[in-house]
């Protein structure tokens, strides 16, 4: 994918230095997820602006977060989940956006615009990148014939019931969580009926304790390996983000694998989440890095990323360079009944978010 390259904790830490002491006045870093922009994207960013990229990618908001908090990280224009942002804009790791070098704002949808500004009134600080949900990517064929037919697909059941998840893993079908407090103990919390925005540390805690019962049924916990051990059949059941399973099934399909990667939301409910492109206070290259941003804001650009990851943009003028397949595909634009399904992560008090981090570590180790 161009000048992609995966980057592990360790390895961002160098990059952090080394972005912050190689900067110079035509070329924009960007820090972004994996796997989450078209192999093409960069390159014609280049072509129409002179602008060169270095491109580094993360898995979790945890490693980008502690790289802001941390000052100097030598990026320009980054990617934080909505409900990290709110708390980056409070601790003035941002700087505000000048609108005169966004054009392109034009095009964004006005009603899902209207839904963030509760997160950042007016576009003071960030824009939308893409969004999505969280959910269950499943193996059809090996869940089928493990569970049979009435496998509970639309259900956090297949990673939460001791005794599904006993039986796929005694079956050889490994299962995986994403290495995440925020985005695993929530689902827990709705699993048991709690309110999955829960600040009760008992219910926090009994999430825990749910996810502990079956820690010894998971292959590994990780944020973006599952994308490939399900395409490739390594893994049969993973908690992830919708467009990385939609990835995955395509990955399957194109590789001629004989099962069906297929991704669902559960019943009991799931996160939506806004992915915000921002740029930070101390950014080396702060022209350059709105020139990135109004580009993604192209709408035929805003569409090839789109089909690519396989997530919604909130682009409102791209509709008409997406596929029918896409525009009409339910898992990645919901209907509204399960839209009103969905919950959107909030920023939380230090306390609640210590006593989930220590809780999630707990739970991680097997202590």
């Amino acid at each position: 994918m161009g000048n992609i390259h995966k980057l592990s904790a360790a390895v961002a830490a160098i990059s952090f230095a080394a972005a912050a002491s190689a900067a110079h006045a035509e070329e924009v870093r960007v820090f972004n997820w994996s796997d989450y922009i078209a192999p093409e994207t960069l390159e014609k960013f280049t072509e129409r602006t002179g602008i060169e990229v270095t491109y580094d990618v993360y898995d979790s908001n945890e490693i980008l977060d502690a790289a802001l908090l941390a000052g100097r990280s030598g990026y320009d224009v980054v990617v934080p989940s909505t409900y990290y942002f709110t708390r980056q804009v409070k601790a003035g790791v941002f700087q505000p956006l000048n609108h005169e070098l966004l054009p392109n704002l034009d095009n964004l949808n006005p009603e899902l615009m209207a839904n963030l500004e509760t997160i950042d009134a007016g576009s003071e600080y960030s824009v939308p990148y893409m969004w999505g949900t969280n959910g269950i990517g499943y193996n059809v064929d090996r869940v089928k014939e493990i569970l049979g037919d009435d496998a509970p697909v639309d259900s956090w059941a297949l990673l939460f019931d001791p005794e599904i998840t006993a039986a796929l893993s005694e079956a050889g079908c490994g299962l995986s969580m994403l290495d995440s407090a925020d985005e695993m103990l929530s689902p827990a919390m709705a699993y048991l009926g709690f309110d999955p925005l829960s600040e009760n540390l008992d219910d926090i805690e009994a999430a825990g304790e749910l996810i502990a019962g079956v820690r010894d049924d998971m292959t590994y916990f990780h944020s973006s390996r599952y994308v490939s051990d399900l395409a490739n059949g390594d893994i049969c059941v993973a908690a992830g983000y919708s467009g990385d399973i939609f990835q995955a099934a395509d990955r399957a399909e194109e590789a001629g694998r004989d099962f069906t990667i297929a991704y669902s939301i559960p019943k009991e409910g799931a996160a939506l989440w806004f992915d915000m492109m921002a740029v930070p206070a101390d950014a080396p290259n702060t022209e350059n890095a709105h020139a990135f941003i109004n580009f993604i804001l192209d709408p035929e650009i805003a569409a090839e990323i789109t089909e690519y990851v396989r997530y919604a943009n909130p682009n409102a003028a791209a509709n008409e360079y997406l596929s029918e397949e896409i525009i009409n595909d339910l898992a990645i634009y919901p209907e509204t009944e399960v839209m009103q399904n969905l919950y959107v992560q909030a920023e939380k008090p230090q306390d609640v978010l210590r006593a989930r981090t220590r809780i999630w570590n707990r739970v991680k180790s097997g202590r």
